[in-house]
């Protein structure tokens, strides 16, 4: 093995967060992966990792030789993909994660023009809702919508997600119009959250008015679900209120099956994000979908229009 494999290895090692997590991304046996790094601590003639049967950690001389490597290996791959601009097509394999249904909606067909347009590129896409360490995982990019607080990924914004607090015709029929915070208040709401999370027995929705004043209106929770597209489909169904993004329920309201509430107020608005980890230089494949991703979408993404 070369000295740049060796960096990697030791780079994948500490980012995987042990030498069983890496060998399972190399798809390597553990013996092999601690082996070849006993050789390369051999040919320093230092020890990089401390290692227990519980955990390892990087020694002092490992923490800079970890540093300088991930240096080394992000500029060798700038060049390379420097060296390869020329080509239009990219390759090798982006492994790459977002939510099941920001993913399935919007995504899919976002990802097979692209994936067209290049060929020879391997995607790896995992579509789930809970929140993955990257490094840990193995993942090179991540498509998030929250307010992102990790300091230790970078992000790029890819568009504005907008929502709208929405009810069915048949619900407003039977429970009448909704349209200041006294009459919003104590309605049915269907909640989007974490089963196994800790929650009061009022959900709670926030609306500014048009003299920029905060407001607070607790509704009464009688269904709960972590996913989006289930509660849109109770929301149509007459079950009560639904407070969703944009990109779920923009169907259903341009066909009149949910309406809009509350429209002279507005209410918190979050983004999409493309993450990925800032001790990581950027691949040309994966700042390539970012950018491709982005330009798609905008900042007025088309679920914002209800008008058919």
């Amino acid at each position: 093995m070369g000295q740049l494999e060796d960096m990697a290895l030791l780079v994948r090692i500490v980012d995987a967060g042990g030498i069983g997590k890496a060998a399972v991304q190399l798809n390597m046996a553990k013996s092999a992966v601690s082996k070849r790094l006993k050789e390369l601590e051999n040919r320093l003639g230092t020890q990089l990792l401390s290692r227990t049967t519980r955990k390892s950690a990087l020694t002092e001389a490992g923490s800079l030789y970890y540093q300088r490597a991930i240096t080394i290996i992000d500029e060798v791959a700038e060049l390379n993909a420097q060296t390869h601009g020329v080509k239009t097509s990219l390759s090798g394999t982006l492994k790459i994660t977002m939510p099941l249904s920001f993913g399935l909606l919007h995504l899919t067909p976002v990802i097979d023009e692209f994936s067209q347009l290049h060929p020879e590129l391997n995607l790896q896409i995992d579509f789930v809702d809970r929140h993955i360490d990257l490094l840990a995982e193995g993942y090179e990019l991540a498509i998030r919508i929250a307010e992102l607080k990790d300091s230790n990924l970078q992000a790029k914004r890819l568009t504005t997600i907008r929502h709208e607090l929405c009810a069915s015709p048949e619900y407003l029929e039977k429970h009448g119009s909704i349209e200041t915070l006294a009459e919003l208040s104590n309605h049915n709401y269907l909640q989007y959250g974490n089963i196994g999370a800790s929650h009061t027995a009022q959900g709670k929705v926030e609306l500014t008015d048009n003299k920029g004043v905060a407001h607070t209106v607790h509704l009464n929770v009688i269904m709960k679900a972590n996913n989006g597209d289930f509660l849109k489909e109770m929301a149509i169904k007459g079950k009560g209120l639904c407070y969703l993004p944009n990109f779920i329920s923009y169907q259903a309201i341009q066909t009149g099956q949910l309406v809009t509430l509350m429209n002279d107020f507005k209410l918190p608005a979050l983004h999409a994000y493309a993450v990925y980890p800032q001790t990581r230089f950027l691949s040309a494949r994966c700042r390539a979908l970012i950018d491709f991703i982005a330009q798609r979408f905008g900042d007025k993404p088309y679920w914002d229009d209800f008008s058919l």
